[in-house]
């Protein structure tokens, strides 16, 4: 059993739209929207790891972000804790570094059904905002 902790950004710009990534072909969840993020390294804060994740994934330094919410989600074959940040602070801005799609939704047009399921609880918060 695999025991994953994750943390990822929600990018909200000052018109209410989220930025998010869609996941490779190969990736678990394959072709799922995604907010950008990625495992916590050994001796990383969820803080830390959520910084250095977007810098890699998205190329933007956040500046201003607060955790959203945290989430534990069993899959058959893994164990994750996920760390959400609302960020709304950055320097930059937000393309694919890793050759992923990315794009801007609103976000009270959100989709549960087009993410992972671990992220429908946040997701439903959001729009409920």
């Amino acid at each position: 059993m695999k025991i994953l902790q994750i943390s990822v950004g929600i990018i909200r710009n000052t018109a209410g739209e989220i930025y998010i990534t869609q996941r490779a072909a190969d990736a678990h969840m394959a072709h799922k929207w995604e907010f950008p993020g990625g495992k916590i390294e050994a001796g990383e804060t969820p803080q830390d790891a959520v910084v250095r994740e977007l810098q890699e994934e998205v190329g933007i330094s956040a500046t201003s972000l607060h955790q959203f919410d945290k989430l534990e989600y069993q899959f058959p074959d893994r164990h994750i804790t996920l760390w959400f940040w609302l960020v709304d602070g950055w320097e930059g801005e937000p393309w694919g570094k890793e050759g992923q799609p990315g794009r801007w939704v609103a976000q009270q047009k959100l989709v549960a059904e087009e993410f992972p399921p671990a992220n429908a609880p946040v997701i439903e918060k959001l729009i409920a905002e």
